[in-house]
């Protein structure tokens, strides 16, 4: 399977301790089986950090290795998916909030910040906040890989 990377600047080796926190699946790498998804993601990237250029990233995974991993799928947007989502925004440790090597599902809207506190000042219930992170532009997934053992999966191509 080949997965895309969107970025800012191109780069030789995945270090996960430059990864941002309060993410959907948590502090890690992410990427999106669609190459004009990942774009997407380095164009904004750019817009975001006022450098660089938008660059897409190519890796090579194995799925029969994924299966061999500690992997949570979300085929969809789900109660379970928002509350996963607020677990890993909520997180302030440097610690991951959960354990697995590898996440699979759907990308949150890009007004999260809104909608949790929204959510958590009780302003909306739980599938008020499930219709309102779904992404604006239809369903869209991403993979998280959030652990060096998973990471190593990652040939570049």
């Amino acid at each position: 399977m080949i997965l895309y990377h969107g970025t800012n600047m191109d780069f030789d080796t995945i270090d996960l301790s430059k990864s941002k926190p309060n993410k959907d699946f948590g502090r890690g790498f992410y990427l999106s089986a669609d190459y004009d998804q990942a774009m997407a993601m380095a164009k904004v990237k750019v817009d975001q950090l006022e450098c660089g250029m938008p660059i897409v990233l190519a890796f090579e995974v194995d799925e029969k290795q994924i299966g061999l991993m500690n992997v949570k799928y979300f085929y969809e947007y789900s109660e379970e998916w928002a509350q996963f989502i607020l677990l890993n925004r909520r997180n302030d440790s440097p610690n991951a909030a959960h354990g697995y090597d590898i996440v699979y599902g759907p990308i949150a809207d890009d007004r999260v910040g809104v909608q949790l506190w929204k959510y958590e000042t009780q302003s909306i219930d739980l599938p008020t906040l499930v219709r309102n992170l779904q992404h604006m532009k239809g369903i869209t997934f991403q993979y998280f890989f959030g652990t060096e053992t998973a990471i190593k999966l990652l040939k570049r191509l």
